[in-house]
């Protein structure tokens, strides 16, 4: 359960640092409609992510062992190249930089929904990255595989929220604090991929 646990808070860390559409969406519109009603958008994963589970788990639970095997390879590999990429932003000094005319007024939260929808990451991430591990403890027993989704939940929407904060605080999101979360996202991706490798080879 601790190894669980530990992975799947992990890879929260990594998926709310790594800069991408979602990040980009809740500064915008934190810039534009403040945070309290851009909190909402944190919570979209959950919607979209509900039915893509479910469906990726299914596939998975009926595919033998070898084929799960393959899968962690691709997503081991796929892993490494992520932490090659934020390896290639942090060295460049990317940050995520909001406009405010990206997020328009109104409630932004369908828009983070159909967003997340459309986006191919979601259905990859969960199809090599995290089905295999959520599999892995559902077939411990149902408290594993819950344990599993509350440490990753929990790490990446507390993240995302934490950022929401202070960027609403200071008005923009410090240069040196978002680099340094997106170092520490490489690491944590680059040894996470390491592992799942790890796991095939052993």
């Amino acid at each position: 359960m601790l190894e669980l646990i530990t992975r799947g808070s992990s890879i929260g860390f990594t998926a709310g640092a790594t800069p991408g559409p979602l990040q980009a969406l809740i500064l915008s519109s934190t810039l534009t409609v403040g945070w309290r009603r851009s909190l909402p958008i944190i919570f979209s994963p959950l919607i979209t992510d509900a039915p893509i589970i479910v469906v990726c788990v299914f596939i998975l639970g009926q595919l033998p062992p070898p084929f799960i095997r393959a899968i962690q390879l691709f997503g081991g590999l796929f892993m490494l190249w992520l932490a090659w990429k934020t390896y290639q932003s942090w060295r460049q000094g990317v940050v995520i930089r909001a406009e405010v005319s990206d997020t328009p007024t109104g409630n932004p939260l369908p828009r983070a929904v159909l967003m997340n929808f459309l986006s191919p990451g979601p259905y990859l991430f969960w199809t090599t990255i995290n089905g295999p591990l959520l599999l892995q403890g559902l077939n411990q027993s149902l408290w594993h595989g819950l344990g599993f989704l509350l440490a990753f939940y929990g790490s990446f929407l507390g993240l995302m929220a934490a950022q929401m904060m202070i960027f609403a605080r200071l008005g923009s999101l410090d240069t040196r604090i978002r680099r340094t979360l997106i170092g520490i996202s490489a690491v944590i991706m680059l040894l996470f991929g390491l592992s799942l490798l790890w796991q095939v080879v052993a």
